[in-house]
């Protein structure tokens, strides 16, 4: 089913009304003439990126003849653009994921795309950011820093905790990272640069090996990159609690209470912050041990 309302019967009595036949219009929208029957018929929809071409073909305005209820979302403005999945994938230069996963609302577009899909969707930058919104379904008036402060995809998610759990502090580097997820598997599972392309945004995969090895690596609940899907409340919130204590102080943060007190905070804060974060993480799904569950 096209994002837009489609009503067959109406498209026929509008061609009909126009003196068309089904062949040509099949013609103009680039279709064969029983697919055109079809969609007319009620037994099959036309993709969304075919509307356009068929509403100009019969010389009705597009939001009269295919309305659609609320603001856009991703998939609206790619179909109103007149391109495929496929044809937007091109224009950045990408396999169809990135496209569809944030369609769907799984994972969001790197920001190196945002721009090419504005100027070929035919809209702005801050359009297509609140289209995707609306594809993630986030409410209408939601602050951008508050839509910001849930991470999905892994490289997201690295880029967070780098960003707000080591204030003051220096951030593990790419190879590092690298290093302490290899040793975690006990295998070779990255490469430095296997780090920089999910942080990028060029990978979005990554292995339950090496999500497994990212949280040990960054010190967080392992919950945490079990899947790109938005975080859920209980993981959101220990990391808005990472981010709020990063901002009012400007010590250590991860792993606070295991790495001890080299900040200078008294000790009723660190009690304060350790109970904090204690009470947060352990409000995270448990999360299986593969050797368990293997029976080792």
């Amino acid at each position: 089913m096209p994002p837009r309302q489609f009503d067959g019967s109406r498209v026929r009595a509008v061609r009909r009304g126009k003196d068309l036949g089904q062949r040509e219009l099949a013609a103009e929208v680039g279709v064969s003439a029983p697919t055109v029957a079809r969609w007319e018929g009620g037994q099959d929809f036309p993709k969304g990126e075919k509307l356009p071409s068929i509403a100009a073909a019969l010389g009705q305005p597009l939001d009269a003849l295919f309305p659609h209820d609320g603001p856009p979302d991703l998939q609206l403005l790619r179909c109103d653009a007149g391109l495929s999945v496929a044809q937007a994938a091109t224009i950045i230069g990408t396999s169809r994921v990135p496209v569809s996963s944030a369609e769907s609302g799984r994972r969001r577009l790197s920001a190196a795309y945002v721009r090419p899909l504005a100027e070929a969707y035919g809209v702005t930058e801050s359009e297509l950011l609140s289209a995707q919104d609306c594809s993630f379904g986030h409410r209408h008036g939601a602050s951008r820093d508050e839509q910001a402060t849930a991470p999905r995809t892994v490289g997201e998610k690295i880029n967070y905790l780098l960003e707000h759990g080591y204030v003051g502090q220096e951030p593990p580097s790419d190879t590092e990272i690298a290093q302490l997820v290899n040793e975690h598997a006990g295998e070779a599972a990255v490469t430095t640069a296997d780090i920089v392309a999910l942080r990028e945004g060029a990978a979005t995969e990554a292995s339950d090996v090496v999500r497994a090895g990212l949280a040990e690596a960054l010190q967080v609940d392992a919950a945490l990159f079990q899947d790109d899907a938005e975080v859920n409340s209980a993981a959101r919130e220990l990391l808005e609690a990472i981010r709020f204590l990063g901002s009012i102080h400007r010590g250590q943060i991860l792993g606070l209470a295991a790495r001890g007190n080299s900040g200078g905070l008294s000790a009723e804060m660190m009690a304060n912050i350790n109970e904090l974060v204690g009470e947060l993480k352990h409000k995270l799904p448990e999360v299986p041990d593969p050797e368990v569950q293997n029976g080792e």
